[in-house]
Parts: structure tokens; C-alpha cells; sequence
């Protein structure tokens, strides 16, 4: 099957065979038509299939037909809501290069960046809007957005949307947008929650579905390497040395083992960057764009932020950390063989993610291929119930310790900067004459045999000298530091936290490598 045959409009069909499309993906062939007939879509299929442009074009064709003549200020015909910024970029992107040789005009909004040139671009008039569903709340809240026009609404990567929490913006969403719309809904898993989110939203839809829910994409080769915790780094050096490995998606479960695992590779003379949501948006797209050009081997990212990667030649995806929940593990592969190209997908697995790896294999029906072959084996066993409790006490006493530590630098550089800057400058202020009335006051007093004597009484042993009641202000700290210490090392009522030494060489704190 063609484009041709799934009766795309002309102008559309120019711009599909500029990017070198000829041949729909399963996903486009099977809801190109539905949409164009004004159904209701429920879509499940992976990441890489080819979801975007199965409700992108279908939808610029329906609005051009409309609009193609108009010549009055453009109004919000269709709504894509995207639960990241990444992938709200990459969809704005692929509407505006299959809409080029048409009169329609798209742009996004999102988070994490001023709003002023996003209402810029509101205001001179859109068609088709792709957002993200904080800042598309935030801005009808503050009157600068009207939704009321919306005809085709869009909710892709559904299933990620409730990961995030996004689920109370999604019903205040439902509520602002027209009764009667054409609504369409795209997901790479289907739990329960989301077939019952898809009841409030669709209207008798149509279910489309290229591959089985949950399913992994049959171009991906899954491998998986079994290693201690501690020699996971060691492993990720082999992993990219012995495979030649050009370029690799690696994926970590926190921010900070994303900034930790860049900065090892970073030591090691290997090109890479991070990605996640503490970072800012320009720092971001700056990451992806050198990532997608060539210019980073590897780049590491969290679930979150791999939203809206879309490399169609990326081989690999590297699992530094075998996710908890098996969903995210088939998000994570699906970054690689998308379209129909060929993909690796590697995991390094801890003794403690050993059972994550059988949710993954009970959910996706697939066995894992384990390379057992590499000089870096898992020799440890996975911690027992008292361990892991005993582990995650001392999680959190450190997390805390290492949080309170950084507020105390900041502050302190805080307060360092402030006494420096306003104080000097005060005294920089004073004239000439009050500085000289000072000196001479000062001579004045050290010529004056009574404060002479004042100074003359006898010092103790430590060189201060001593006060009426035996205690000086220095006398005062040490009794309150006494009292400190007695509570930091324990002699009070608290038990000590420390782990034992077994459990502490198996499981390092990560702040500590």
C-alpha cells in the first residue's frame, strides 16, 4: 500500500515525498482512513510506529479542506495534548513539515520556559495547537487561550500522561472543550486505567491496534547483561567498547544518576550529555540537538525526558537501570528500531532488579537474551526483607544529611557575598574625616594609662583573657557544641543509623561513588 491509496490530499502528498515517505507504517494504514471519516480512533501501538503522523495527516488534510480559502485570523481547529516538552517539540515539527505546502499553521506551548513568545504566536492565529497540559491550563486560565473552536482533539501517549500524575489536568481539560468533537487516543500500553480514561473521552471509537499491548517492536534485539551494583560502570565501558557501539540512548532511573553516569562517561573521553526534568529547556533541546547531529556518542536521560526522541537510525538503548514498572521498559526499547529499522536494547541487571526483569519478560511474552560471556558477572545475591529495610533507612538519613549539607553551603556562600558587598561598600561611603577621627581615637586610647591597665590584668592558660564568671563568649560555644556533638554521635537517646559493614560495601550510597 501507498499514500496514495489512503486518498491524501495533494499538497501533503508533496511533503510526504519530500521526507522520503512512500509506504504507510501498519499503524497509519489502519487510522488514516477512520480519522478522515470523522470516527473516533483508540490506537495502541509502540513507540516508533509511526503514531504521529497517523493522526497528524489526516488531520492538516481535514482542516486544510476548511481553511485552504480563509483569509480571516486563524482559530484553534484541532488540540494535541502531549504529556512532555520533547515530544510536544517533535510533533509541532512533523505537523509543520507535512503541512508546508499548505495555508496551515501550527505551533506548541509548554512549560519550563517564558510564556511571552508562545502568546505571541497564539495571537496571530493557529490551527493546529500541541501542548503540553500545564501551560495549556496555565494560559486559558489567564484568558490569553480559547479552546472553544477545538474540533479535533488529540491525547497521544496516554498511558504516560497518567504516569505523570497528569490525570486531574486531563479531567479540567474535558471539561473546557467542546461536546461535540472528534476525539482520538494513542497508547503504548493498556492497563484498566486507561481504558476507563478512553470511556470519557471517545464516542463510539474505532479500536486500532498494529500489535499486541505491551508488546515489544519485533525489529528490537533485547540482551541483557547480569552484574553487582557496584561494577555497573565498569560493565557500561564494556558494553560500549565490545559491541562498537557509534551511538547509544542510555536510560537511569533519577536525575542525579543521569548527571553521575554523563560525568563518568564524560572522564572516560566519551562524548556525552544528560537530559531530565531539572534542567532547563534550552539546555535540553541544546543536548538533543547534538545528540540527533552526531556530536554526543552516548547521551542519558530519565523516562520522562526521552519522551520526543525521535532518531529513525538510532541502534541502540542502554538500560543502566532495569525499571520497576515493565511499561516503561517497552517505552524505553521503543526510542530504537523505529519504522521498521533495526534496534538493540541492553540491560545491565543488579542482584535487586533481578525480579523486575521476569515482570518484563511475563508482560511482554518475550525471553530475554542473556549474554553470560563478559568480565563482569553478578556474584552478589539480592538483599533479604531486613537488609532492604535497614538499606532504605539509611537511603533516606543520608539523603537528608546530604540535602541539609547543601542548604548550609548556600547559605553560607549566600551570606558570605552579602556581608562582603553591603558592608565594604558602607565603609567605602564614610568620607575621609571620620575614618581620621577614628585613628586618632584609637591613639588617644592606647596613650591612656587606665584602659592601659584594663588590658593588663592576666590571661589564662588558652590566652583569653579571663571574664568575672569564668565563662567568655568562647566558653559558651564549647558548651554548645558539646551539646551538639553529644546528639551527632549518638550518646543521647537516638540509635545510631550506621549499616554494617557488609551491607554498606554491597550497596554503595550512590553520593559516595
Amino acid at each position: 500500500m501507498r499514500f496514495e491509496d489512503l486518498k491524501i490530499a495533494e499538497p501533503i502528498l508533496k511533503a510526504l515525498h519530500e521526507k522520503g515517505y512512500v509506504e504507510p507504517t501498519p499503524i497509519q494504514a489502519k487510522a488514516i482512513p477512520l480519522v478522515l471519516d470523522r470516527k473516533d480512533v483508540l490506537g495502541c501501538a509502540q513507540t516508533g510506529t509511526g503514531k504521529t503522523a497517523a493522526f497528524s495527516l489526516p488531520i492538516i488534510q481535514l482542516i486544510n479542506a476548511i481553511e485552504a480559502k480563509s483569509t480571516g485570523k486563524p482559530v484553534v481547529r484541532s488540540l494535541i495534548v502531549t504529556p512532555t516538552r520533547e515530544l510536544a517539540i517533535q510533533i509541532d515539527e512533523n505537523i509543520k513539515a507535512y503541512s508546508k505546502h499548505t495555508n496551515i499553521r501550527s505551533t506548541v506551548i509548554f512549560g519550563g520556559v517564558k510564556q511571552g513568545a508562545q502568546v505571541a504566536q497564539l495571537k496571530k492565529g493557529v490551527h493546529i495547537l500541541t501542548a503540553t497540559p500545564g501551560r495549556l491550563l496555565d494560559l486559558i486560565g489567564q484568558g490569553l487561550l480559547s479552546i472553544e473552536t477545538v474540533g479535533l482533539f488529540v491525547l497521544d501517549e496516554a498511558d504516560r500522561m497518567l504516569d505523570m500524575g497528569f490525570i486531574h489536568d486531563i479531567r479540567k481539560l474535558l471539561e473546557l472543550l467542546p461536546e461535540k468533537r472528534q476525539s482520538l487516543f494513542f497508547s503504548a500500553t493498556m492497563p484498566k486505567s486507561i481504558k476507563d480514561l478512553s470511556q470519557k473521552i471517545l464516542n463510539d471509537p474505532v479500536r486500532v491496534e498494529v500489535t499486541p499491548p505491551s508488546s515489544t517492536a519485533e525489529t528490537v534485539q533485547q540482551s541483557i547483561y547480569y552484574t553487582n551494583r557496584k561494577l555497573k560502570k565498569d560493565l557500561l565501558l564494556h558494553v560500549l567498547e565490545s559491541n562498537k557501539i557509534e551511538q547509544a540512548l542510555i536510560f537511569t532511573r533519577t536525575k542525579h544518576g543521569a548527571d553521575r553516569v554523563a560525568r563518568f562517561l564524560t572522564k572516560q573521553n566519551i562524548k556525552s550529555s544528560s537530559i531530565h526534568g531539572d534542567k532547563a529547556q534550552n539546555q535540553r533541546q541544546k543536548a538533543l540537538t547534538m545528540f540527533k547531529e552526531g556530536k554526543l556518542k552516548t547521551l542519558v536521560a530519565t523516562d520522562i525526558a526521552a519522551r520526543g526522541i525521535d532518531i529513525d537510525k538510532l541502534r541502540y538503548v542502554i538500560n543502566f537501570e532495569v525499571p520497576n514498572m515493565p511499561e516503561t521498559y517497552v517505552h524505553r526499547i521503543g526510542r530504537s528500531g523505529r519504522a521498521g529499522e533495526e534496534g538493540n536494547a541492553i540491560a545491565l541487571c543488579e542482584p535487586e532488579e533481578n525480579a523486575f526483569v521476569k515482570d518484563i519478560e511475563k508482560l511482554t511474552k518475550t525471553k530475554i537474551t542473556v549474554i553470560a560471556d563478559h568480565p563482569f558477572p553478578q556474584t552478589e545475591k539480592p538483599m533479604t526483607e531486613a537488609e532492604k529495610k535497614e538499606w532504605e533507612k539509611e537511603k533516606q538519613r543520608r539523603k537528608q544529611e546530604f540535602f541539609a549539607n547543601r542548604k548550609k553551603s548556600k547559605e553560607e556562600r549566600g551570606g558570605g557575598r552579602g556581608r562582603g558587598g553591603r558592608n565594604e561598600k558602607s565603609r567605602g561611603d564614610k568620607p575621609k574625616a571620620k575614618a581620621q577621627g577614628r585613628k586618632t581615637e584609637v591613639k588617644a586610647k592606647a596613650n591612656d594609662p587606665q584602659s592601659k591597665e584594663r588590658t593588663d590584668k592576666p590571661r589564662s592558660e588558652g590566652g583569653a583573657p579571663k571574664s568575672g564568671n569564668g565563662q567568655g563568649r568562647g566558653s559558651g560555644k564549647g558548651k554548645e557544641n558539646s551539646k551538639s556533638k553529644g546528639r551527632s554521635g549518638g550518646k543521647g537517646k537516638r540509635r545510631s543509623t550506621d549499616m554494617s559493614p557488609s551491607l554498606k560495601n554491597k550497596f554503595m550510597w550512590p553520593l559516595e561513588k
